[in-house]
């Protein structure tokens, strides 16, 4: 098959482009800087340099293609001048045009927990957005693929965890955090890129269900503080402390009204319904290695 990739070689993107060269498919990644190329070559794909913010670039890239992978880049939450539902809505929008214009029949689309919610989401509406819009596409198969909490989110406590010995935040606590790492979403993108579909379908991936405190727990031992706490906080406290590391308070609401209904179960509802019949195979235990990496060097 012939397959695009967006992403560049980020998290998911990454893992997800050896996986599929290795299977012996013909894949393109699309990244935004020439600085990317020697090292996407150097997996057996090649690449598409341009942005996803340009249709014609996008339209061109997406024709003559099996499938297509699509997500939305990671933007600068710090950026005072950045505004994040325009910035998706246009990406969002580029990618159903995209789609339509180049006459490709089988999508992936990287999307979220809490984006079956049209509000109370926070930043997450976003995601419901863009599903929508692409549901009105006809004659392609789509997959939404809706992860949970990413582990690799875990590393900006680590300040915190430093300088006031716990991690503070507005959800966990003794209550369930779906958490998932970025190879398990991205051998599920594999799963789903390769395989026949006839309309739509949503799939929720997991690596492990733990609470805050169990999350705590494998943390601290990894970097030898076995008595780290995961401490409950009110939605304006993580607000307040958003907002002073420079934040765009916008944004920093957003990040709180998601998080709280992590918490209250709203977030969460319809993943309990239809979680994955088999958890993802990386662990929490296993990605708190990288994590003590990580605080060991900061």
């Amino acid at each position: 098959m012939k397959i695009i990739i967006t992403g560049s070689l980020g998290n998911i993107s990454k893992p997800l482009t050896i996986a599929l060269v290795q299977k012996g498919h013909s894949v393109t990644v699309i990244a935004s800087s020439y600085a990317r190329q020697e090292e996407i070559e150097k997996l057996g794909a090649s690449a598409a340099i341009g942005s996803v913010e340009d249709l014609s670039f996008l339209t061109e890239t997406f024709t003559g293609a099996d499938a297509v992978y699509c997500m939305i880049p990671r933007a600068n939450y710090f950026d005072p001048n950045l505004d994040l539902d325009a910035f998706t809505r246009k990406i969002g929008n580029n990618y159903a045009e995209a789609i339509q214009q180049s006459g490709v029949k089988r999508v992936v689309f990287l999307s979220s927990i809490g984006a079956h919610l049209e509000q109370n989401s926070g930043i997450i509406q976003r995601y419901n957005e863009i599903e929508a819009v692409l549901n009105k596409l006809s004659d392609v198969s789509i997959t939404f693929m809706r992860p949970t909490s990413f582990y690799y989110n875990l590393l900006a406590y680590i300040p915190m965890m430093k300088n006031q010995g716990f991690i503070a935040a507005n959800y966990g606590g003794d209550q369930l955090i779906p958490w998932v790492s970025p190879n398990d979403i991205a051998s599920a993108i594999a799963e789903e890129i390769t395989t026949t579909l006839d309309g739509r379908k949503i799939r929720y991936v997991s690596s492990e269900e733990l609470t805050g405190d169990e999350t705590a727990k494998i943390l601290g031992d990894a970097i030898g503080k076995p008595d780290l706490k995961w401490q409950l906080i009110s939605d304006e406290e993580v607000l307040n402390g958003l907002i002073s590391v420079g934040m765009q308070p916008k944004i920093a609401q957003g990040l709180v009204e998601m998080y709280a209904g992590l918490y209250n179960g709203t977030l969460g509802e319809d993943y309990y319904k239809n979680r994955p019949s088999e958890l993802g195979k990386t662990k929490l235990a296993e990605y708190a290695k990288e994590f003590a990496s990580v605080y060991n060097q900061n």
